[in-house]
């Protein structure tokens, strides 16, 4: 029998699964994608959000743990478990090692990532890069990884894990052979249901105009986080949390694919100009708070808006400030050229740039700051970076809402234990994106996610090997990563 079963391809999965291989346990790893797509949506990351005290290796000053209890205390609006939340801040500072023990390289930030070479340590590679090597280190050590592997059904025995069934791949266009796999004990890391398209429209319903929001949502992750695992840990009665329409949802390319675009689609020029509606109407201060905090709430407020498209405008003085989109943005030299290209309401466009031009306050332009260029006497109000946009040619980007993980999942505590009616499992486990709602239970921050896995991927790991008897090396030295 298999000691520990889990199930999973990305960050939090490898993660929990090389720790309770370190800790002894015989362990196999089910991922439900074919091998060329391993690596759930951690293949799409590039970087892991970090407290530190001092600079260490590829990150500068320091980012104390308040600071970033006090970043993520923003971010949420209060909608976070604290304890939780510290237990992953304070596991960002000294997982970096352990990382690299397993092939994981950094690099400083890059010149167009703004504002988090203090805050972020940066994957040589990026996530993919991230995930083979810890698919060649769970390959080294012994851990057996089957591929085209979904899980559809978990057996329980009041609250115990018992066994999964799994799915084989088609055979000639019939489904495959069922297998069932006993464990001492699992973890469950298998994503959230962003990609399933029918229980998104279940969370998100239909609007007042009729309109499904949820057909207009572009998936920038994997395809294959269906949420079927964790549908059937929701029928199964375990203890959940989160709101099924919260999501790392960001304004991204509306000529993204549909799936697993990935960081590329994202576009980076909101905070240097506005964004409009398809009724030229500007809607939310795009000068908040600077973008590494602020950039997951734009694709929640696109999906708000007639028909879930919006508009990043800009003129020619911003170029070269920000990270370059994959696709070219659409160009014209005056603002009535540019409405007709967009093929938005004219007269209204053009009223809503000429308002915002004459509503600015340029002060001291500091793309690197909060700076003290604001608008006044115009809704809604531009807080900082506010310039005119007035000098061509102008350029737009359109939008559309980018899903990256959706937020509900499994409730539970500092050990990583699946809840049922308040209680603790004995030997079933949860880490990554099917918990993460626990902290994040709105809003995001850049690098949170991978922090999240990665410390609750760990605690999975060693609090699942034991549950067997087995411990983990680290709790010898005092530095027991399975209570953080």
């Amino acid at each position: 029998m298999i000691d520990v079963l889990v199930i999973g391809g990305g960050n939090a999965a490898l993660c929990a699964a090389l720790m309770a291989r370190e800790a002894g346990a015989n362990v196999m790893l089910l991922e439900a994608s074919p091998k060329e797509w391993r690596g759930g949506n951690s293949q799409h990351t590039r970087n892991l959000r970090c407290m530190h005290d001092d600079p260490q290796d590829v990150l500068i000053e320091s980012y104390p743990e308040d600071e970033y209890w006090q970043d993520l205390l923003k971010v949420t609006g209060g909608m976070t478990d604290e304890k939780l939340a510290r237990i992953t801040i304070r596991a960002s500072s000294s997982c970096r090692d352990w990382m690299r023990k397993h092939g994981v390289h950094f690099q400083p930030s890059l010149s167009g990532a703004l504002h988090v070479a203090r805050t972020n340590a940066f994957f040589m590679g990026g996530g993919k890069a991230l995930v083979n090597a810890y698919f060649r280190s769970a390959e080294r050590l012994g851990i057996q990884v089957r591929y085209n592997a979904e899980v559809t059904d978990i057996e329980l025995d009041n609250g115990r894990f018992v066994a999964a069934q799994v799915a084989g791949p088609e055979v000639e266009g019939r489904p495959g052979p069922v297998e069932r796999i006993e464990a001492r004990a699992c973890v469950l890391a298998a994503g959230g249901f962003e990609s399933n398209r029918e229980w998104l429209r279940e969370a998100w319903g239909q609007n007042e105009n009729g309109e499904w929001p949820s057909d207009n949502f572009l998936i920038r992750g994997t395809r294959f986080n269906q949420g079927v695992l964790l549908r059937q840990m929701i029928d199964k009665g375990v203890d959940v949390i989160g709101d099924p329409t919260q999501a790392h949802m960001v304004a991204i390319d509306a000529r993204a694919p549909l799936y697993d675009g990935g960081i590329c689609t994202r576009i980076d020029c909101v905070s240097l100009g506005v964004v409009v509606n398809r009724d030229g109407q500007r809607f939310y201060d795009e000068g908040e708070d600077f973008w590494p905090k602020r950039y997951a709430i734009w694709g929640r407020l696109v999906a708000q808006q007639p028909g879930q498209v919006g508009f990043s405008i800009i003129d020619q003085t911003s170029i070269g400030r920000f990270m370059p989109p994959v696709f070219p943005g659409t160009k014209a030299n005056t603002l009535d050229e540019l409405a007709g290209k967009l093929q938005l309401p004219r007269e209204a466009f053009v009223k809503t740039i000429e308002d915002y031009n004459r509503a600015c306050r340029v002060g001291t332009f500091d793309h690197t700051a909060l700076d003290d260029c604001y608008t006044e006497g115009v809704m809604p109000i531009k807080s900082h970076w506010a310039r005119p946009i007035s000098t061509p040619p102008f350029h737009a980007y359109p939008l559309r809402p980018g899903v990256t993980f959706t937020y509900l999942g499994l409730k539970t505590d500092e050990t990583a234990a699946v809840h049922f009616a308040g209680k603790p499992s004995p030997n079933l486990f949860v880490a990554g994106e099917m918990m993460a709602g626990n902290v994040l239970g709105k809003g995001y921050t850049a690098g949170i996610g991978m922090a999240i896995g990665t410390a609750f991927g760990r605690i999975a790991g060693v609090q699942a090997a034991a549950a067997l008897g087995l411990q983990h090396p680290s709790a010898s030295t005092g530095n027991d990563h399975g209570t953080v």
